[in-house]
């Protein structure tokens, strides 16, 4: 009988193939995090934003303004005695427009404006000057106009009416008294706020009186000035509403004072739409001239 040995069976060593598994693989995180849903980032929310056209922006308010209003006037929340509907006033204007009424309005009170800005701007810059460049000037003037700015100017109007009578003079003086105190402010402020290391580098530089002046003094004073004369145009609007109101047979106020005999909203509106709209056209052209005059001075635009 014959018996089959099967062959040793021999250990063969395993390959080296590297380090285990669990030295090279990432350990895994002891906690989990939720799953959070994508952020988007700021910068790409404010290109969206930015990607709106600015025009369209910031006409926004305004047309959801008037939407709300159309939507209020439709449902009859707000009756025609109490305000007109945006349609009704809109005919109001274009009526007032067709028969030239409105139109001969505007010149009239776009002069008065005029002149009293005109008036005023001149009175009041030359008085800060007088009073912001010489200590002697400030002693005589600054501590009268300090005290005569508080008097309420519209209040003055039935003395402006006695002294200067019923014609144009009373408006115009009304509106020059109004600018010329806010443009007297902020010169004053401007002269007084400048930099007195750049005053030091100019008398180093050799420069005089009139040199400082006129290279540092005012140019450094301008950004203050600019900021008077739209103060200042906001309060000359102001002024000619209340003289336009209290005595006048021409002008938007006048045409208000009818409506207003009439109870007639709409053209009240109008001759509203019409006080705003001039007031941000002058606001435009003072930015216009802001930029122009002051590209020198760096501004934060936002972001």
């Amino acid at each position: 009988m014959t018996v089959d040995h099967a062959p040793p069976i021999l250990a063969v060593p395993p390959a080296e193939t590297g380090p285990p598994a669990e030295t090279t693989a990432p350990r895994a995180s002891a906690t989990v995090p939720p799953v959070l849903e994508p952020v988007v980032p700021a910068a790409r929310r404010d290109g969206r934003i930015r990607s709106v056209p600015r025009w369209l922006r910031r006409t926004a308010g305004p047309l959801t303004l008037l939407v709300l209003w159309q939507v209020l006037s439709a449902t009859g929340v707000l009756s025609p005695d109490t305000l007109a509907s945006p349609g009704t006033v809109a005919r109001a204007g274009a009526d007032l427009i067709a028969d030239g009424t409105l139109p001969s309005a505007m010149g009239i009170s776009l002069r008065r404006v005029v002149v009293g800005l005109l008036v005023g701007g001149v009175a009041g810059i030359t008085v800060a000057l007088l009073s912001g460049l010489s200590r002697l000037g400030e002693d005589l003037i600054d501590a009268t106009v300090q005290m005569l700015r508080t008097v309420p100017w519209v209040g003055l109007i039935p003395l402006f009416i006695i002294w200067l009578g019923i014609g144009e003079a009373p408006k115009v003086a009304l509106i020059a008294l109004g600018v010329a105190f806010h443009l007297y402010l902020n010169v004053y402020a401007g002269i007084r706020g400048v930099d007195a290391q750049l005053v030091e580098a100019g008398q180093a530089l050799g420069l005089n009186r009139w040199g400082l002046i006129r290279h540092v003094v005012l140019p450094g004073a301008l950004p203050g000035a600019m900021t008077g004369l739209r103060y200042s145009l906001a309060t000359a609007w102001l002024a000619l509403v209340f003289g336009e109101s209290i005595n006048a047979d021409d002008g938007i106020g006048f045409l208000m004072n009818q409506a207003r005999e009439f109870f007639r909203t709409d053209v009240i509106v109008v001759c509203l739409v019409v006080y705003a709209f001039l007031g941000l056209i002058a606001d435009a052209a003072v930015r216009t001239l802001e930029r122009l005059l002051l590209q020198w001075r760096p501004t934060f635009t936002g972001q």
